[in-house]
């Protein structure tokens, strides 16, 4: 079936659109390469930098989950006990007594 004119014409104002209103925010980066943790770094250029890169921010992030899973397990949740009736409300209690994730907001 073929689309008319005026459908194809909406169908491209409509990618246009979310085209240009997406662009700003991919550019809002500095080009200082900003992280998350407010510092600067100079952007890796090579391959090999970027892939070290990507391994320190993955090191990290497992670090921070496990320093996580240290403080729940301290807290009283014990993840290897899979008892499925009480999971939420277990992990939820280690949270809230650990002041961590969603428990603590609640």
């Amino acid at each position: 079936m073929k689309a008319t004119l005026g459908k194809r014409l909406a169908v491209s104002l409509m990618v246009t659109a979310f085209g240009a209103s997406v662009a700003p925010l991919a550019n809002a980066q500095d080009s200082a390469g900003a992280t998350a943790n407010g510092t600067t770094q100079a952007a890796p250029t090579s391959k090999a930098e970027k892939k070290a890169a990507q391994k320190a921010e993955r090191k990290q992030a497992r670090a921070k989950k496990n320093a996580e899973l240290k403080k729940l397990e301290a807290a009283g949740y014990d993840p290897a006990k899979r008892d499925d009736a009480t999971y939420p409300q277990d992990i939820q209690n280690a949270q809230k007594k650990a002041g961590i994730g969603q428990g603590a907001s609640k």
